[in-house]
């Protein structure tokens, strides 16, 4: 009998910051992964990220202002910002700086020049850099991209999406969950609205115009919690998002699919509802259910843990990321151009600076 033993592969050796709301739909997915080892995290309140560390059996807390020396002590092999816009610019420099790759939460940076000083921290110093920009992974956009390429729909006519959160109508809101929304100057778009830019992006192809009307409902926050924003594709076609925070919708929990999709096309049209079905209906024909998998599990259909999926598979086969860095940057113009057209009550053209794309 052979001594021989095959080693295990190399497990990814993850670094992680921040220990608010949403950081536990990434910190559960990762323990999903087995190919991961997230070693250390840190947090601007120490406090809170030895409570999260704890809390995700994570072997060691870092305060803030140790960075790099949980950098150079963990030799992580990616890092994991879940942080405040505010904070990215300075990880990504530490991060770049010692060759690790970088996952990183969205908005990408508060202001679109820091937006593409970070993405081009990254590209200089040769580490990768990806977006986490989960909204596209939910399964119902996904199997909607597959049926679009399969040409299931012919030509692409128009997608509407049709949001109503809820969560910001109380005086109250976002308090319990993320109380930084309340002070935001810019809230609806730049913080939820650009999912849906980029998920329109991921199933249409680039945007050439954008007009938008926002309203502020709720007078007790700073920043606006409504939407409508028509944008126009290089194809001819159309999206439309028509979103608030403030009214509800008919859901027990709206914040699974986020809203109701249709989408049509020259062959007929898709329809997405509340609860994850899907329905197709071509021209002259009765409406179908369609059987795709979509689970409750995680975050709005586990689309966290197919993103962190995606990255650690990126990382073991050197293939490109769906979500870089360069490309969230057309999302974050995209972003940028609908405030534009709010204060000028115009259609905006989108024209990139190419080096910027």
């Amino acid at each position: 009998m052979s001594d021989f033993k095959i080693s295990p592969p190399k497990r990814l050796r993850g670094v992680c910051l921040g220990a608010g709301y949403f950081s536990r739909f990434q910190y559960e997915a990762w323990a999903r992964i087995p190919e991961v080892e997230i070693v250390a995290l840190a947090n601007r309140s120490l406090d809170k990220a030895r409570e999260a560390a704890a809390l995700h059996r994570i072997p060691r807390a870092y305060a803030w202002a140790d960075l790099a020396v949980m950098f150079d002590t963990e030799k992580p092999d990616f890092v994991d910002i879940i942080t405040p816009p505010e904070t990215h610019l300075e990880v990504v420099k530490l991060a770049a700086a010692r060759g690790i790759a970088i996952i990183c939460q969205k908005p990408i940076a508060p202001t679109f020049a820091e937006c593409v000083a970070v993405v081009d921290t990254a590209r200089r110093a040769g580490v990768r850099l990806m977006i986490h920009e989960n909204f596209r992974w939910q399964p119902w956009y996904r199997e909607i991209r597959r049926l679009l390429d399969a040409g299931t729909l012919g030509e692409l006519f128009s997608i509407n999406i049709r949001t109503r959160l809820g969560d910001g109508w109380q005086d109250d809101a976002y308090l319990a969950r993320q109380p930084f929304f309340r002070t935001y100057p810019r809230l609806f778009c730049y913080e939820t609205g650009v999912h849906f830019l980029d998920t329109f992006r991921y199933l249409g192809g680039e945007i050439s115009s954008v007009y938008t009307r926002f309203q502020k409902r709720n007078p007790a926050i700073k920043g606006e919690d409504a939407a409508q924003i028509v944008c126009g594709f290089a194809s001819g076609a159309t999206a439309i998002l028509d979103a608030s925070r403030y009214n509800e919708s008919d859901s027990t929990n709206p914040r699974y699919t986020f809203g109701i999709v249709r989408v049509d096309g020259s062959m007929g049209h898709l329809e997405l509802d509340l609860e994850g079905n899907l329905s197709l209906k071509l021209l002259g024909q009765p409406t179908r259910a369609l059987d795709y998998p979509h689970t409750r599990e995680g975050f709005a259909g586990d689309c966290v843990y197919a993103i962190q999926r995606h990255f650690v598979d990126c990382m073991a086969s050197g293939a490109p990321f769906e979500n870089t860095g360069q490309d969230y940057l057309k999302s974050t113009a995209l972003m940028e151009a609908c405030y534009q057209s709010q204060a000028e009550n115009r259609v905006v053209a989108i024209n990139l600076p190419s080096r910027s794309i």
